[in-house]
C-alpha cells in the first residue's frame, strides 16, 4: 500500500467540513461507505449579477479568515475562447459566493481584496488564465490536484480526491454543460457550489499528508512557480494542430488547411461559438486532401453535407480557392521550426551517444519517481531531461548539471533530487563518445 493509499484509508484525516450539521459527523457512513454530498451546508447562494451585490461579496470575503477556495466554469465546446462564465468562492466567515463575471464590471476589486490570501484551486493552470482575464491573480496558491500527484494518489480528479481523502461523493454530472446559459439552472448552481464546499478541507488534509511524506516544501515550490508564471504566449501557427493534420502531406494542401482554419476562426470569434460548431477539423482535412474545384464538389465531401447551405459552401470554397491561387513562395513549409532537441526516436541515428545518455537518464528518473511515489513528469519534465541529455554541460560536475537544470526552469527541489541521477548518466556514457 502506498503512502497516499494509507492516507485515503486513514479516516482520522477525513474532516467534517462537508457534513451539513457541525456535529462531528465524518464523511463515512457506519458501514464505511462514502457519503453523497447533495447540498451545500449553507444552501445555494444567489448568483451575484450586479456591482452592488459584488461589493458586498468583496467586503465579506475581505473580512473572512483562512484560505479561499476558488473555481471557475467555462463554456468549452460551446463558446469561442476560454472565458469564465461563473466564479465560485468559499472562505471561512464569508460562506460561498457564486458570481456571474459577465454581468459585473470586473472582479479586480475582489482579486485585490484577496491578494494576500492563499487561494485553493484544483488543477490551477486550467482556471488561472480565465481568472486573470477578469482581474483575479493570486500571489499564493495551493493546488489540490498537483498536491495529490506529488503525494502519490493514483486518481487526482476532484471527485476522486474528495472521496478518497474526505469520504464524500461529489456529483459531477454538470462538468461539461454550457455555462454561458442564462439563467443557470438550479442543479448546475448546486453542483458549482459543491465544487468549492470541501476544497479547503481537502487542502488541509493534503498538507498534512505532504508534510508526513517530507514533500510539503516541494509542493510549495511548485505552487509558487504556478502563481508567478507569466501567461503562455500565443501558439505559433495554431492551424497546424488541426486534428488529422498528419494526413496532409503536400504544401498546397497545407495551405488549404491554413485558409479554412483561419476563416473558421474569424467566423467563430464573430459569432462567439466554438470553432468546431462552425466547421469540424475532419471537414477541413477532407477539403485539403480533395482540393475540390467548386462548391458542388466540396458539398459532396464529409463534413459538408446537406445541413451546409449554398452560401456557406461558397464561403468555404472561396477559402479553398484562395489557397489554390497562392504562389509557391507563399505556401507553408512542412513541419514546424524545431527549437529544441529532435524527437527521441531519431536520436539513435543522429547522435548515438546522446541516445545512450537519454536512455540512462530516463531509467534513473523512472526508478526515483517510483521510489518517491509520484509521476515522472512531476519529478522533472521529460523535455528538461531531453534538453540536458542532447546538449549536456561541458563538464559533468554536479554544479554544472544543476545550473543546466535551473536554466530549463527546474525548481530547487527537483534539482536536488535529479542532479545526482543525471551526473551518473552523463559520466556513464562519456566513454562511449
Amino acid at each position: 500500500m502506498t503512502d497516499a493509499q494509507e492516507t485515503a484509508a486513514d479516516t482520522s484525516l477525513r474532516t467534517t467540513g462537508g457534513a451539513p450539521p457541525d456535529d462531528g459527523v465524518t464523511g463515512v457512513s457506519a458501514d464505511g461507505a462514502p457519503i453523497p454530498l447533495l447540498e451545500p451546508r449553507d444552501g445555494i447562494p444567489p448568483v451575484v449579477a450586479d456591482d452592488a451585490a459584488l461589493a458586498e461579496v468583496v467586503a465579506a470575503f475581505a473580512a473572512g479568515s483562512g484560505p479561499v477556495a476558488v473555481d471557475a466554469e467555462r463554456a468549452s465546446g460551446y463558446r469561442y475562447g476560454q472565458r469564465a462564465y461563473l466564479v465560485q468562492l468559499r472562505r471561512e466567515g464569508a460562506g460561498t459566493a457564486l458570481i456571474d463575471p459577465v454581468a459585473v464590471s470586473g472582479l479586480s476589486a475582489l482579486g485585490d481584496a484577496l491578494a494576500d490570501t492563499e487561494w485553493v484551486l484544483h488543477a490551477a493552470t486550467q482556471d488561472l488564465p480565465c481568472l486573470r482575464e477578469i482581474g483575479m491573480r493570486p500571489s499564493r496558491l495551493f493546488d489540490t490536484e498537483l498536491a495529490g500527484r506529488l503525494a502519490g494518489f493514483p486518481r487526482v480528479g476532484l471527485g476522486a480526491m474528495v472521496e478518497g481523502v474526505l469520504g464524500y461523493v461529489l456529483e459531477k454530472g454538470h462538468s461539461a454543460v454550457d455555462w454561458s446559459t442564462r439563467p443557470l439552472p438550479e442543479p448546475w448552481l448546486r453542483y458549482a457550489a459543491l465544487d468549492v464546499e470541501l476544497l479547503v478541507d481537502l487542502r488541509d488534509a493534503l498538507e498534512k499528508e505532504l508534510d508526513r511524506q517530507g514533500k510539503l516544501d516541494w509542493a510549495h515550490q511548485e505552487f509558487d512557480a504556478i502563481a508567478s508564471a507569466p501567461p503562455a504566449p500565443p501558439r505559433k501557427d495554431p492551424w497546424r494542430r488541426t486534428s488529422g493534420m498528419h494526413k496532409v502531406r503536400r504544401r498546397r494542401q497545407m495551405a488549404v488547411v491554413r485558409e479554412l482554419w483561419e476563416t473558421r476562426d474569424r467566423i467563430a470569434q464573430r459569432r462567439d461559438v466554438s470553432p468546431g460548431k462552425v466547421l469540424t477539423d475532419t471537414a477541413i482535412v477532407e477539403a485539403a486532401l480533395a482540393l475540390p474545384p467548386n462548391a458542388q464538389a466540396l458539398g459532396a465531401l464529409p463534413g459538408f453535407g446537406h445541413r451546409v447551405g449554398r452560401r456557406q459552401l461558397e464561403q468555404w470554397q472561396a477559402a479553398v480557392d484562395r489557397a489554390k491561387a497562392l504562389p509557391d513562395s507563399a505556401l507553408p513549409q512542412p513541419g514546424q521550426p524545431v527549437t529544441g532537441p529532435p524527437p527521441p526516436r531519431a536520436w539513435a541515428d543522429k547522435d548515438p551517444v546522446a541516445a545512450a545518455r537519454l536512455s540512462a537518464a530516463r531509467a534513473a528518473v523512472s526508478a526515483l519517481a517510483d521510489e518517491l511515489t509520484m509521476p515522472q513528469e512531476n519529478l522533472i519534465t521529460p523535455d528538461t531531461v531531453r534538453r540536458v541529455c542532447w546538449e549536456p554541460p561541458a563538464d559533468s560536475s554536479p554544479e554544472a548539471v544543476a545550473a543546466a537544470l535551473a536554466t530549463h526552469g527546474a525548481r530547487p527541489w527537483q534539482i536536488e533530487q535529479v542532479t545526482p541521477l543525471l551526473v551518473t548518466a552523463l559520466k556513464a556514457t562519456a566513454g562511449t563518445d
